[in-house]
Parts: structure tokens; C-alpha cells; sequence
């Protein structure tokens, strides 16, 4: 299934409210690069821990169908390959979609298409042979065009200007819908094998049989991003379940608008808190919250004493 990308259409979904302002956050965080100061790299060294954390977390509780804590995940993430008190089922998992995780860790620097079909196994996603070709002959084929459009130095290219994030994050969507598009209509014929799910059968759910095959796609937009200059972002188990249905009441119209409209201000948000975190300052903090201590203090004391009256004949006491 080899696709062009289609000018017009990226160009639309660049113009969207919602995508141009999630535009505007990326920007906001890709100005801080390069970092140079160590607290920063520490910083963001601790949200890309946070965020894999998120991401495994988010992919359990869509495959096992449990209540997954982010307990759970933190644990698994630092090394656990038990939880005491917890179902060893949700530890193995965690551990499959670390594995998935770590996989595609590699692709924004080597764009070896293998590596989405390694990642799909680690979570038990067996593609059939359709759309395991569909999926190669697409990534394939967009790989080509980004590559030929950043060495034309082309709106591909890693400008942190708002428009060409906009493009860029626009295209990764595209990419992202044609896609969902290849491996949500074959939910029902693909095998889920695995440590979280034995058999197709077992998932009762077609929203999350659909969300489950597109796991590994969610992965590989996010490295794409990543190859693009855009940042990655997260969604919750409950979102990719909500982009599902979303994209489920737009089949047959126009799915890449709703993909967007939906993706486009959790990313902004992603984004915002991204930035917010590379910059946070633990003095600054510390400062902030006991200067808003005081003024909650002040206020409780001024309305405590509130209902009493300035006595206008005291006399004055100098301090």
C-alpha cells in the first residue's frame, strides 16, 4: 500500500485551531534545545523516564483489561519482575510493553521498518500477512518522502518556526490515520497472542480489540515524531480507547480531521507540561510555595480577624 502524502490535505489539518495552537507548545518546548544547563538534562532525562512509564502503563491496562496502577508500571520500568500481592499477569505485561518500548526506541535514528514488526510481537500483536504488508509498504513509502523532504531542506526539515511544526505535526498525523486506517479494519481477523491475551476470542470488547492491533502503530508515530523534530507525546488508556471511537463515527468520511481534532490538544497539553518540566527549578519551587504559604496564611489571619473594628481614638503605637 504505497501512499503519497497528500500536500492539500497536510496542509488543511496544519491550518486546523487546535493543531496550529499545539503548534504553538511544541514550539514553546523545541526553542529550549539545545539544552546546556545540567539541571534541565536532568530534567528532561527524568520526564523521558516518566513518559515510558506513562506510555507501558497506558499500553497494560488496554491489553490485560485490569485495573494496571501506575505503581505497577513504576515498578516494572525500575527493574520488578514481581509484585508481591499483584497478578503476575500484569507484571509480564508491563514487562512485553517495555520490551515493545525499548524496541522503537531506535527507529527516530534508524528507520528500520523491522522494528515496528519486532515491537508489535514483544506486545503480542500478530498482524496477518496483509496488514503486516500494508504497514511495510507504507512506512516504507513515507520514510522516503521525509527523507527526500529534509534533504530538500523542505517544511520536513527541523525549523522550530510554529508553521513548520504545524506541517510537521500535521504530516505525522496523516501518517498516523493512513495507518489506523490499515490495522483497524482487520481487528477482528488479527491474532492477539502473547502474555496478555491468548486468543481473539478473549476480547470481548471491539473497541479495545481495535485499540490492542494498534498499539504498535502509536509507537511508531511517536518515534516518527521524534525523526520529524516534533516530540513525542502520551495518551492514556481511556484516550486511545476515546481516539477509536472517535475515529469509528468518522469511518467513511473523514477520519484524518477527527484523528486530529481529537490528538492535536493532548499534545499541546503533552507539550506545555514537557517544557514545563525541563524548566522546573526545585529552589524556585520551594521558594514559590512558601511565598504562597505566606499569603494563604495572611489571608486566613485577616479573615479570622475581619469582623473586628479599627478603634479610631486608640492611640497610635510606634514599633
Amino acid at each position: 500500500m504505497t501512499i503519497e502524502l497528500n500536500r492539500e490535505a497536510i496542509a488543511r489539518i496544519a491550518a486546523l485551531p487546535g493543531v496550529a495552537e499545539a503548534a504553538e507548545a511544541g514550539s514553546a518546548l523545541i526553542s529550549l534545545w539545545p539544552l546546556t544547563e545540567a539541571m534541565q538534562m536532568d530534567n528532561d532525562a527524568k520526564y523521558a523516564e516518566n513518559l515510558q512509564v506513562r506510555v507501558t502503563h497506558a499500553f497494560a491496562r488496554i491489553l490485560t483489561g485490569q485495573d494496571v496502577t501506575m505503581p505497577d508500571a513504576e515498578f516494572v520500568y525500575e527493574g520488578a519482575d514481581e509484585i508481591p500481592g499483584r497478578p503476575q499477569s500484569i507484571v509480564d505485561t508491563l514487562l512485553a510493553a517495555n520490551d515493545a518500548y525499548d524496541t522503537m526506541a531506535g527507529y527516530s535514528e534508524s528507520g528500520d521498518v523491522q522494528l515496528i514488526f519486532d515491537a508489535a510481537e514483544a506486545l503480542g500483536v500478530d498482524w496477518d500477512s496483509h496488514v503486516e504488508a500494508a504497514v511495510r509498504e507504507t512506512v516504507v513509502s513515507v520514510e522516503a518522502q521525509v527523507e527526500a523532504d529534509a534533504e530538500a531542506g523542505g517544511r520536513l526539515a527541523a525549523s522550530g518556526e510554529p508553521a513548520d511544526v504545524a506541517v510537521r505535526f500535521a504530516t505525522a498525523l496523516a501518517v498516523c490515520d493512513a495507518l489506523l486506517n490499515v490495522v483497524s479494519g482487520h481487528a477482528e481477523t488479527v491474532g492477539l497472542v502473547g502474555p496478555a491475551v491468548a486468543d481473539a476470542a478473549d476480547v470481548a470488547d471491539e473497541a479495545r480489540a481495535t485499540a490492542i492491533v494498534t498499539l504498535p502503530i502509536l509507537l511508531y508515530v511517536n518515534e516518527l515524531r521524534e525523526q520529524c523534530s516534533i516530540p513525542r507525546i502520551c495518551l492514556t488508556d481511556q484516550q486511545i480507547l476515546e481516539l477509536i471511537d472517535t475515529r469509528a463515527k468518522a469511518a467513511g468520511a473523514d477520519t484524518l480531521t477527527a484523528t486530529a481534532e481529537y490528538i492535536a490538544p493532548l499534545a499541546g497539553a503533552e507539550w506545555t507540561k514537557h517544557r514545563d518540566d525541563v524548566l522546573w527549578n526545585p529552589d524556585e519551587a520551594k521558594k514559590k510555595a512558601k511565598e504562597e504559604d505566606e499569603k494563604r496564611n495572611k489571608e486566613a489571619l485577616a479573615a479570622k480577624f475581619a469582623h473586628i473594628k479599627d478603634d479610631p481614638g486608640k492611640e497610635t503605637v510606634e514599633l
